[in-house]
């Protein structure tokens, strides 16, 4: 992307095409990111867009504004991160904004619910989609730490109902330990 007036409005109106016609949150939207960014524009390295992701899964806040701001400061500094926050908010307080005119009439309407119903299994598959999709990336990756790291986090979160925020932090100081270890070495390469 270009750094410049005609690039940064492009940045805005993908970021806005994106959150206007993404239901189901940050982790749907980060997956339409990686397609757009990554595989359409060819302006982010699928590898980078994933540790982009996974920052923006760990903040604190909204995924999508997460990723938002992380992927419009990768693409256009700062400017870029406040373009791309404002291209994925604007949408959203936009459908809220009109939503609570008419909430009464929207909350009873049986079309609304049954359309709401139908979305939630479409986004429980966009979903399981980013998460087959990651795990295939770490597994072709044949990195030993990080496959084990993901069996060991799916195994802790599913089976022993631990904490995703322990989970989370356990990740995050095995991928320290292990770039710390790397480095001491004397190499940057896994």
């Amino acid at each position: 992307m270009k750094r410049n007036l005609a690039g940064y409005l492009r940045l805005f109106w993908e970021m806005f095409i994106l959150s206007a016609f993404t239901f189901g949150g940050g982790y749907v939207i980060v997956t339409l990111m990686q397609r757009k960014f990554v595989m359409e524009l060819h302006w982010i390295e699928r590898e980078e867009m994933m540790d982009l992701a996974a920052i923006a899964q760990s903040a604190p806040g909204a995924v999508a504004v997460n990723a938002s701001i992380i992927v419009g400061y990768k693409l256009g500094g700062v400017l870029g991160a406040i373009v791309g926050c404002i291209g994925t908010v604007l949408p959203p307080l936009i459908v809220i904004t009109a939503i609570a005119f008419v909430y009464e009439w929207f909350k009873q309407n049986a079309i609304v619910a049954a359309l709401l119903r139908g979305m939630q299994a479409g986004v429980a598959a966009v979903i399981f989609d980013v998460v087959i999709d990651m795990a295939l990336q770490i597994i072709k990756d044949k990195k030993p730490l990080y496959i084990i790291l993901m069996a060991a986090a799916f195994i802790t979160s599913y089976f022993f109902g631990l904490n995703v925020i322990i989970i989370i932090l356990c990740c995050g100081a095995a991928g320290i330990i292990a770039t710390w270890l790397r480095l001491k070495k004397g190499g940057m390469s896994e």
